[in-house]
């Protein structure tokens, strides 16, 4: 018990959080029989058997559920270390790692990096472009754009806005439809049945007959590169719009005054409370704050926040 390490205590938490050992190798960066390895090395060290190994993963025992809080606590403690050694960076330069959708990370970030590079030479950035959202409380990320406001955890939040919308297209087919009276005039592309539940989604399934769609995706990169291609049109941001080649399409103003105002979701810039001073996080936070104003976005009057 006294060579207990912090490394023992991840490896609980892993299969803890995973229940099977190729995802918590994963979690450790490690082959799943290495993780087995390392949970015979713990149950040795402990004198104790915490899972039971099955067909399916494993089973944490009594003792493996009873560990796991303490097991969290030596993270928090671990991260903690490891926020307060960055804090002493005195310029911005290292290594930076951001999460954001994959739209906004290809459309609004991506595009915007030799701009950050020209100003801030000595960063470096990761981009994790996922739909999932890493954890800011357990590093797994350093700065965060989402969708929706956190509701838990030790965090600075600025909402940057919210995205008005229109509907766009490639310019010949602009040129092609002319003043657009009725929806079913024009070719429609929208999302895929799993991402229904999205505002523009629900709009066109309101709105559009389903003959008039000519194309379901819920890749946002397909969306815009078959809109660009001429292939329908599509409810976009202008920043977005623009970014891709296309133009807004014109709408006969009883057409425009029959629909809902046209906008898209919020965006959230999120660090964790004890990174967000650290001057390279702070660097691309302003950045991040200067290229949301640039795109457009509709700012609100709430200031940072916590995520709490």
């Amino acid at each position: 018990m006294q060579r207990l390490r912090w490394d023992d205590a991840q490896v609980l938490l892993a299969l803890l959080q995973a229940r099977s050992f190729s995802g918590a190798g994963a979690r450790l960066g490690v082959n799943a029989s290495t993780a087995s390895r390392r949970l015979d090395a713990l149950e040795r060290a402990l004198g104790a058997h915490l899972f039971d190994r099955t067909p399916d993963g494993v089973l944490p025992t009594a003792l493996a559920e009873e560990l796991g809080p303490h097991a969290e606590a030596m993270e928090r403690a671990a991260a903690g270390l490891a926020l307060a050694v960055q804090g002493r960076e005195a310029l911005p330069e290292g290594e930076v790692r951001l999460t954001a959708p994959p739209g906004v990370a290809e459309f609004l970030v991506a595009p915007a990096l030799p701009r950050l590079l020209r100003r801030h030479p000595r960063l470096r950035l990761s981009i994790d472009a996922s739909v999932t959202y890493a954890d800011l409380t357990r590093r797994e990320a350093d700065l965060a754009l989402r969708t929706t406001r956190p509701a838990s955890g030790d965090l600075v939040v600025k909402k940057l806005g919210e995205t008005r919308g229109g509907v766009y297209g490639a310019p010949a087919y602009a040129s092609e439809l002319g003043v657009l009276r009725r929806l079913d005039e024009a070719r429609w592309i929208t999302w895929g049945d799993d991402l229904g539940h999205l505002p523009p989604a629900q709009l066109v399934a309101q709105r559009v007959p389903q003959t008039s769609v000519v194309l379901k995706t819920s890749h946002m990169g397909a969306q815009f590169a078959a809109a660009s291609a001429g292939t329908g049109v599509l409810l976009s941001d202008p920043h977005t719009a623009k970014v891709c080649g296309l133009v807004e399409i014109t709408l006969a103003p009883a057409l425009r005054r029959s629909l809902p105002p046209l906008r898209g979701g919020a965006l959230w810039l999120v660090a964790h409370r004890a990174l967000r001073d650290v001057p390279r996080i702070a660097a691309l936070w302003a950045f991040l704050e200067e290229e949301a104003r640039g795109a457009g976005l509709v700012q609100d009057r709430r200031d940072e926040g916590t995520g709490a």
